[in-house]
């Protein structure tokens, strides 16, 4: 299965009132479990950016002046989101603004149908208390020290870490390297999988290599504490 956890910045709080998307962050997850590859734009809004907004992000007019606008990087990003479950927090607000964008480019908008809202989740499994970003990673222990500013990369890999603790726990994995893919980000160091039972996978090992490894265990001799075990239940079945 595979899915999106997406988060993005913008220029205000209405995109009706012509606030525009300044940043998308987005990171893959198959078979829930981070594969190293991730989207990550500033985006030219076309617009001035209003102080309070800049206070939230940091991103000013100078540094988003020379960036793509939307239209130019609607398709990298579509095709990077493909037809996925799209991960947001607090969804609507994203999806509005994003929607916004591509309706404005005569594009197809996402259907909230293919949407889980962490938020929704949040405040069904923690009714009447904060359920922010910041407020869930303090409740599980999540790191949120590099989270300085709102950056909707850094958000999107956070909400990963929340997103499985939603849905039941995590367990960390070793730190990945690099993924050879020109959208991962360097900042995304560690893999999560949920605790919850996962679907069993079939064998790679060829039936060769399984003659040849059986062959050598033989090899070994039977003092091996493992051939004494296996004649031990090879005994019993045998009792049986």
């Amino acid at each position: 299965m595979r899915e999106i956890v997406l988060d993005t910045e913008t220029t205000g709080l209405n995109p009706a009132e012509g606030h525009r998307v300044v940043e998308i962050g987005a990171v893959e997850l198959i078979d829930e479990a981070l594969t190293g590859k991730a989207f990550h734009v500033l985006i030219n809004p076309e617009r001035e950016v209003p102080e309070d907004a800049i206070r939230v992000h940091g991103h000013t007019e100078a540094i988003l002046r020379d960036r793509p606008i939307f239209a130019h990087v609607a398709d990298d990003f579509l095709a990077f989101v493909g037809d996925a479950k799209l991960i947001i927090h607090n969804a609507e607000f994203d999806i509005a603004f994003v929607n916004a964008e591509l309706t404005r480019i005569g594009r197809e908008t996402i259907s909230m149908d293919r949407v889980v809202d962490t938020l929704v989740l949040a405040r069904r499994k923690h009714p009447g208390q904060a359920n922010s970003l910041d407020a869930l990673c303090d409740r599980y222990q999540i790191d949120r020290s590099r989270r300085t500013r709102h950056g909707a990369l850094l958000d999107a890999e956070i909400l990963v870490e929340i997103y499985y603790e939603l849905m039941g726990g995590r367990q960390r994995l070793l730190a990945l390297g690099e993924a050879g893919d020109s959208f991962a980000p360097q900042s995304l160091l560690a893999s999560f999988l949920p605790v919850w039972p996962r679907r069993p996978r079939e064998p790679k090992i060829l039936p060769e290599e399984a003659r040849d490894h059986a062959e050598h265990i033989r090899g070994l001799g039977n003092l091996m504490i493992w051939m004494r075990y296996l004649a031990g239940k090879a005994a019993v079945a045998g009792a049986d």
